[in-house]
């Protein structure tokens, strides 16, 4: 019989035997699929060449962006299905459970459910995340942190999807793929994993000049929090809050942290990178663990729309904030995060947010990077988890009954009863129906913005001024705020490897923003800027604030030392006295005194007891706590100071402009250290009562900041 080679198995005769002995006859396999773009013009997947890449096709310049702009979303579609099944952007996450709680202001601005009821709590789940880095990346890189809510209300759920920052580095979502590409680890070598500081993300922001605004923001202290409880949020796009009486408001959201705005400093991230990976995500978690919730008042910036045009920049422009002078912060709410999750792959892993997802008396503005984030979100969702029905998994189900005609697809869990599939129909009765829009309990209805305009592929005029609060940002910040910029654009560019990429920064951008900031940067990389700003006056911009106190982390007071970690340094012959009425005393304020000692092992007292240790001088250190503190007694005092981690652990707090105190003879510690005693934050007295007035009033104001010059002289 003769055989068929379309179902037999290869069992006569061998095939594909051919030796490739070649060392590069792999390359030469490949020489078929590898492209060079050099010389080529931009075209789309199908070959039709791109006109603009820079901006999406819109109803007028300031219109909504519309569905048939095939470029936008091939682009968009492509970049949303990058990964499987990681987040391309926002991978390392974090997230807890907790309340929303309004304030009697909000229901003026909005007919939303979870803003009538006082003492309603609508549920919500938080997730915090870096961007930049994967899964398996660092917590304390310098990036943006995501702080993304959704509220599970009785009207369906209502996603805040924002940054820890309030502006954004683009202008359009046109160019979303193209960031994120640049700043991500080089496609070449896969180098550097979550950090900016490299050749790709400078040269596409040096080439952009709407990024300096925001680029200037993530150079500065924000880009690594102390703790997701010390963070500031921002829904950073303009959206429109819709009253009872139909009436719509543009508004811009904010999260104030209760408990005050505190950073890292660059060194102290650094060595959180290697000491613990985990570090902002093991905080939150250890702290509502222990009873300690994390809570922050909403807030909303209000704009009437005949105020729209009011401003000397656009409102719709998500490169530009809304100074606090100019239009105050409304507190409309109180959210608590107070539950960790039970799973993180079930919970925060398999989350998905959509700042589509709206309620009635909530709707959105034509911000262009906005408009672009609602085609984009639902697209990548159903990638990652896996098709249509991720709003099926638990963590995604709305508190309230949802019923649809929507069938099928992979992973349903849904049995839907009955024939019906469509709407309308008879054979179920019409169910289930729509609801008519009303002041309470109705039906979704987008607001009726007028639009008279030509569909055009560009940016409005009132988007041209990309310096004017890149200028005020740096005019705002305190003295060594400052001093930390200059040293991250230092920092940063050294990192870059073709120079033409540093001069461009250097000489074209940062004078825009600042001459001094540019001479100071060039100095360390032997390149002089011009002698004045080189951007033409539209792009100069102007601006009516010379500063504002709202953007400076140093400006705002911390209200006490509630949640802050005190590290008690003690070793056996400690005195065990000092050290429980010192614990007292920071128990009493809602702080915590840890003991830290050589070893696990209990510690003796000089009263004849024992203290149990919280954790090893190499197992908790000095950077992840905010002070130190070192207890007398005389054996005790001569361990520390003999032990090379004793030293080295005050060292490290006194370079990371952390609160010092010394009990008794606990000033032999620093002294043999080479800390002065006395010294600016470095407090000695015999007893916690004699200096504890002091030590707790550091704490409170986190850094020694009068100490910062002369830390960078300690070796630690």
């Amino acid at each position: 019989m003769a055989k068929n080679p379309y179902t037999q198995p290869n069992r006569d005769e061998a095939h594909d035997t051919e030796r490739c002995t070649d060392a590069n006859s792999k390359s030469d396999n490949l020489e078929t699929y590898r492209s060079d773009a050099t010389g080529h013009d931009l075209r789309t997947n199908q070959g039709t060449r791109i006109a603009d890449n820079h901006n999406s096709l819109k109803a007028g310049e300031r219109g909504p962006t519309l569905m048939e702009d095939f470029i936008f979303r091939e682009k968009m579609n492509h970049f949303d299905h990058e990964r499987i099944p990681e987040r391309i952007v926002h991978a390392r996450g974090a997230a807890a459970h907790g309340y929303f709680q309004p304030y009697e202001a909000a229901a003026r601005y909005s007919k939303a459910g979870l803003f009538q009821d006082t003492g309603k709590k609508t549920p919500v789940f938080v997730r915090f995340s870096t961007v930049q880095g994967g899964r398996g990346s660092n917590d304390t890189v310098r990036d943006v942190r995501g702080f993304a809510t959704k509220f599970y209300t009785d009207e369906g759920n209502w996603d805040l999807v924002g940054n820890n920052m309030p502006v954004f580095f683009i202008q359009d979502a046109m160019k979303f793929p193209d960031l994120v590409h640049a700043v991500k680890p080089e496609p070449h070598n896969e180098i550097p994993q979550g950090q900016s500081a490299h050749d790709t993300f400078w040269d596409f922001v040096s080439l952009m000049p709407e990024s300096a605004h925001m680029v200037l923001w993530t150079m500065s202290d924000r880009a690594f929090p102390r703790h997701y409880r010390y963070m500031e949020g921002f829904g950073v796009h303009t959206f429109r809050l819709i009253d009872r009486q139909g009436k719509a408001r543009f508004v811009k959201f904010h999260w104030k942290p209760l408990a005050g705005t505190y950073s890292l400093i660059w060194d102290e991230a650094q060595k959180l990178w290697g000491r613990d990976p985990d570090f902002n995500r093991r905080e939150m978690w250890g702290d509502i663990e222990n009873g300690d919730a994390l809570e922050w008042e909403l807030g909303i910036q209000v704009v009437e729309e005949e105020d729209e045009h009011a401003f000397d920049f656009d409102i719709l422009d998500p490169t530009k904030l809304i100074p606090e002078e100019q239009v105050p912060v409304t507190p409309i709410g109180k959210m608590v995060l107070d539950r960790n999750p039970d799973n993180y792959f079930a919970e925060t892993e398999q989350v998905a947010f959509n700042p589509g997802n709206v309620v009635p008396g909530i709707d959105f503005s034509n911000d262009p990077l906005l408009q672009g984030r609602l085609f984009s979100y639902l697209d990548t969702q159903m990638l990652r988890l896996g098709g249509p029905n991720f709003h099926e998994i638990p963590i995604n189900q709305p508190v309230c009954p949802f019923h649809n005609h929507q069938r099928d697809a992979p992973h349903r869990q849904t049995i839907n009863k009955g024939q019906v599939s469509y709407e309308p129909n008879s054979i179920e009765d019409g169910w289930p129906r729509e609801t008519p829009p009303a002041e309470e309990n109705g039906g979704f209805e987008s607001y009726q913005e007028r639009i008279d305009a030509h569909k055009v592929r560009a940016r409005s005029e009132s988007f041209g001024d990309h310096y004017s609060q890149a200028r005020l940002f740096w005019h705002s910040q305190s003295d060594v705020e400052k001093e930390h910029i200059i040293a991250a654009y230092a920092f940063e560019l050294s990192k870059v490897e073709r120079p033409w990429i540093r001069e461009r920064v250097i000489k074209e951008i940062l004078p825009n923003i600042d001459m001094e900031l540019a001479r100071r940067v060039g100095e360390v990389h032997g390149v002089k800027p011009p002698e004045h700003p080189p951007a033409p006056s539209e792009e100069l911009g102007t601006t009516s604030l010379d500063a504002s106190s709202a953007l400076s982390l140093m400006h705002r007071g911390q209200p006490d030392i509630r949640y802050r970690k005190v590290a008690i340094l003690a070793a056996d012959g400690v005195d065990g006295d000092q050290v429980e009425a010192l614990q007292k005393r920071l128990e009493a304020e809602g702080a915590q005194g840890l003991i830290i000692a050589p070893s696990m092992a209990p510690v003796a007292t000089v009263q004849g007891g024992t203290l149990t240790p919280d954790a090893m001088l190499n197992g908790l250190p000095s950077v992840t706590l905010d002070a130190v503190a070192v207890a007398p007694g005389d054996d005790s005092v001569k361990a520390l100071a003999g032990s090379g981690l004793g030293l080295y652990y005050v060292q490290e707090a006194y370079k990371h402009l952390k609160p010092i105190a010394a009990l008794g003879d606990g000033a032999n510690v620093l002294q043999a250290a080479g800390i002065e005693v006395p010294e600016d934050g470095v407090f000695s007295a015999q007893t916690v009562d004699d200096l504890y007035a002091d030590f707790q009033e550091a704490i409170r104001g986190h850094r020694v900041w009068s100490r910062d010059a002369k830390a960078n002289d300690m070796p630690a």
